[in-house]
Protein backbone atom coordinates (compact mmCIF):
# COMPACT_ATOMS: atom_id res chain seq x y z
CA UNK A 1 0.00 0.00 0.00
CA UNK A 2 1.48 3.24 -1.20
CA UNK A 3 1.98 6.08 1.52
CA UNK A 4 -1.18 8.42 1.46
CA UNK A 5 0.06 12.16 1.00
CA UNK A 6 -2.40 14.85 2.96
CA UNK A 7 -3.76 16.55 0.25
CA UNK A 8 -4.63 12.70 -1.00
CA UNK A 9 -5.82 12.76 2.78
CA UNK A 10 -8.21 15.87 2.15
CA UNK A 11 -9.59 14.81 -0.74
CA UNK A 12 -10.61 11.51 0.43
CA UNK A 13 -11.88 12.24 3.20
CA UNK A 14 -13.97 15.13 1.63
CA UNK A 15 -15.23 13.00 -1.05
CA UNK A 16 -16.35 9.73 2.33
CA UNK A 17 -17.93 12.64 3.44
CA UNK A 18 -20.02 14.45 0.82
CA UNK A 19 -21.12 10.77 -0.02
CA UNK A 20 -22.38 9.93 3.72
CA UNK A 21 -24.19 12.88 4.35
CA UNK A 22 -25.59 12.41 0.30
CA UNK A 23 -26.63 8.77 1.48
CA UNK A 24 -28.14 10.08 4.65
CA UNK A 25 -30.42 13.05 3.37
CA UNK A 26 -31.29 10.92 -0.18
CA UNK A 27 -30.99 7.47 0.12
CA UNK A 28 -31.93 5.80 3.87
CA UNK A 29 -35.18 7.85 4.48
CA UNK A 30 -36.26 5.34 1.37
CA UNK A 31 -35.81 2.72 3.64
CA UNK A 32 -39.05 3.29 5.26
CA UNK A 33 -41.55 2.56 2.35
CA UNK A 34 -39.35 0.27 0.62
CA UNK A 35 -41.20 -2.64 -0.69
CA UNK A 36 -39.23 -5.80 0.32
CA UNK A 37 -36.64 -6.81 3.66
CA UNK A 38 -33.22 -6.85 1.05
CA UNK A 39 -33.87 -3.70 -0.46
CA UNK A 40 -34.59 -2.30 2.81
CA UNK A 41 -31.66 -3.56 4.15
CA UNK A 42 -29.22 -2.10 1.27
CA UNK A 43 -31.16 0.81 1.36
CA UNK A 44 -30.58 1.57 5.72
CA UNK A 45 -27.04 0.07 4.89
CA UNK A 46 -25.75 2.20 2.16
CA UNK A 47 -24.49 5.54 4.40
CA UNK A 48 -22.20 2.84 5.92
CA UNK A 49 -20.43 2.06 2.85
CA UNK A 50 -18.44 5.72 2.94
CA UNK A 51 -18.32 5.53 6.82
CA UNK A 52 -16.35 2.74 6.68
CA UNK A 53 -14.37 3.86 3.89
CA UNK A 54 -13.21 6.62 6.23
CA UNK A 55 -12.52 4.98 9.16
CA UNK A 56 -9.97 2.27 6.67
CA UNK A 57 -8.92 5.77 5.56
CA UNK A 58 -8.03 7.04 9.05
CA UNK A 59 -6.23 4.43 9.80
CA UNK A 60 -3.83 4.63 6.47
CA UNK A 61 -3.32 8.31 7.44
CA UNK A 62 -2.07 7.20 11.46
CA UNK A 63 0.15 4.28 9.62
CA UNK A 64 1.80 7.15 7.79
CA UNK A 65 2.19 10.07 9.72
CA UNK A 66 5.39 10.66 11.98
CA UNK A 67 5.61 9.30 15.74
CA UNK A 68 4.18 12.70 16.84
CA UNK A 69 1.38 12.70 14.71
CA UNK A 70 0.59 9.20 16.07
CA UNK A 71 0.45 10.53 19.37
CA UNK A 72 -1.92 12.80 18.36
CA UNK A 73 -3.81 10.58 16.91
CA UNK A 74 -3.94 8.01 19.33
CA UNK A 75 -4.59 10.68 22.50
CA UNK A 76 -7.45 11.85 20.36
CA UNK A 77 -8.79 8.18 19.78
CA UNK A 78 -8.74 7.35 23.15
CA UNK A 79 -10.66 10.55 24.40
CA UNK A 80 -13.37 9.66 22.03
CA UNK A 81 -13.64 6.49 23.47
CA UNK A 82 -13.87 7.34 26.99
CA UNK A 83 -16.42 9.89 26.04
CA UNK A 84 -18.74 8.02 24.01
CA UNK A 85 -18.60 4.72 26.22
CA UNK A 86 -19.36 7.47 29.02
CA UNK A 87 -22.44 9.28 27.26
CA UNK A 88 -23.60 5.32 26.40
CA UNK A 89 -23.47 4.08 30.02
CA UNK A 90 -25.38 7.45 30.56
CA UNK A 91 -27.91 7.16 27.83
CA UNK A 92 -28.63 3.18 28.71
CA UNK A 93 -29.27 3.93 32.45
CA UNK A 94 -31.72 6.83 31.73
CA UNK A 95 -33.63 4.92 29.40
CA UNK A 96 -33.57 1.83 31.39
CA UNK A 97 -34.82 3.72 34.22
CA UNK A 98 -37.17 4.99 31.52
CA UNK A 99 -36.61 9.02 32.46
CA UNK A 100 -35.35 9.59 29.23
CA UNK A 101 -37.20 7.95 25.94
CA UNK A 102 -34.43 6.55 23.76
CA UNK A 103 -34.64 4.10 20.51
CA UNK A 104 -32.56 2.28 18.55
CA UNK A 105 -32.44 5.58 16.38
CA UNK A 106 -29.88 7.53 18.80
CA UNK A 107 -27.19 4.74 17.55
CA UNK A 108 -27.14 6.65 14.53
CA UNK A 109 -25.79 9.75 16.72
CA UNK A 110 -22.62 7.49 17.95
CA UNK A 111 -20.18 8.01 14.88
CA UNK A 112 -21.20 12.07 14.72
CA UNK A 113 -20.55 12.08 18.30
CA UNK A 114 -16.99 10.08 17.59
CA UNK A 115 -15.87 12.40 14.74
CA UNK A 116 -16.53 15.59 16.54
CA UNK A 117 -15.49 14.79 19.85
CA UNK A 118 -12.28 13.15 17.83
CA UNK A 119 -12.12 16.74 15.90
CA UNK A 120 -11.81 18.58 18.90
CA UNK A 121 -9.25 16.47 20.71
CA UNK A 122 -7.19 16.54 18.26
CA UNK A 123 -7.02 20.35 17.53
CA UNK A 124 -6.53 20.56 21.33
CA UNK A 125 -3.98 18.17 21.51
CA UNK A 126 -1.93 20.14 18.50
CA UNK A 127 -2.24 23.01 20.03
CA UNK A 128 -0.40 21.84 23.36
CA UNK A 129 2.43 20.99 21.26
CA UNK A 130 2.36 23.77 19.13
CA UNK A 131 1.23 22.59 15.79
CA UNK A 132 -1.85 23.76 13.55
CA UNK A 133 -3.74 21.38 12.65
CA UNK A 134 -5.33 23.92 9.89
CA UNK A 135 -2.58 25.42 8.18
CA UNK A 136 -1.53 25.63 4.84
CA UNK A 137 1.19 23.98 3.06
CA UNK A 138 2.67 22.71 0.01
CA UNK A 139 0.68 19.58 -0.26
CA UNK A 140 -2.53 19.95 1.17
CA UNK A 141 -5.75 22.41 -0.46
CA UNK A 142 -6.41 25.27 1.85
CA UNK A 143 -8.90 25.49 4.48
CA UNK A 144 -11.28 28.02 3.25
CA UNK A 145 -11.18 25.97 -0.20
CA UNK A 146 -11.94 23.22 1.61
CA UNK A 147 -15.28 25.04 3.74
CA UNK A 148 -16.19 26.79 -0.22
CA UNK A 149 -16.26 22.60 -1.70
CA UNK A 150 -17.66 21.23 0.80
CA UNK A 151 -20.59 24.05 0.61
CA UNK A 152 -20.76 23.28 -3.07
CA UNK A 153 -21.02 19.64 -2.40
CA UNK A 154 -24.22 20.23 0.20
CA UNK A 155 -25.39 23.13 -2.30
CA UNK A 156 -25.65 20.13 -5.27
CA UNK A 157 -27.20 17.74 -2.64
CA UNK A 158 -29.92 20.54 -1.71
CA UNK A 159 -30.46 21.24 -5.33
CA UNK A 160 -31.16 17.21 -5.92
CA UNK A 161 -33.07 16.88 -3.03
CA UNK A 162 -35.27 19.76 -4.55
CA UNK A 163 -35.94 17.89 -7.44
CA UNK A 164 -36.57 14.90 -5.68
CA UNK A 165 -39.71 16.78 -3.82
CA UNK A 166 -37.63 15.86 -0.19
CA UNK A 167 -37.84 18.94 1.48
CA UNK A 168 -37.03 17.72 4.61
CA UNK A 169 -33.41 16.55 2.77
CA UNK A 170 -33.34 20.13 1.05
CA UNK A 171 -33.12 22.28 4.17
CA UNK A 172 -30.82 20.27 6.05
CA UNK A 173 -28.64 20.37 3.27
CA UNK A 174 -29.00 23.69 2.62
CA UNK A 175 -28.43 24.54 6.45
CA UNK A 176 -24.94 22.78 6.36
CA UNK A 177 -23.68 24.53 3.46
CA UNK A 178 -24.56 27.65 4.14
CA UNK A 179 -22.19 26.76 7.57
CA UNK A 180 -19.44 25.62 5.02
CA UNK A 181 -19.99 28.97 3.05
CA UNK A 182 -19.92 30.97 5.95
CA UNK A 183 -16.91 29.04 7.46
CA UNK A 184 -14.74 29.35 4.11
CA UNK A 185 -15.59 33.22 3.96
CA UNK A 186 -14.19 33.72 7.30
CA UNK A 187 -10.83 31.55 6.49
CA UNK A 188 -10.44 33.43 3.24
CA UNK A 189 -10.61 36.72 5.03
CA UNK A 190 -8.47 35.81 6.97
CA UNK A 191 -5.83 34.40 4.95
CA UNK A 192 -6.20 37.34 2.72
CA UNK A 193 -5.85 39.86 5.50
CA UNK A 194 -2.82 37.84 6.83
CA UNK A 195 -1.49 38.39 3.08
CA UNK A 196 -1.86 42.00 2.72
CA UNK A 197 -0.22 42.40 6.42
CA UNK A 198 2.82 39.93 5.12
CA UNK A 199 2.24 37.82 8.08
CA UNK A 200 2.80 34.12 7.91
CA UNK A 201 -0.45 33.02 7.23
CA UNK A 202 -0.95 30.10 9.53
CA UNK A 203 -4.89 29.66 8.80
Amino acid sequence: MSRLTQKQYQRHAMLAGAAYIAAMLLVWPLARTAVGLPLKVVLAMLPLLPMFYLIGLLAWRIRDSDELEQRMHLVALGVTGAVVAASSMVGGFLAAAKIVPLDGSILIMVFPLMASCYGVTRWWVARRYGVSVTCDDAGSVPVYLRFLLMALVMGLVALFAHYRQNDEGMGTALGVAAVFAVAGVVFGVRRWLSSRQGAPDDQ
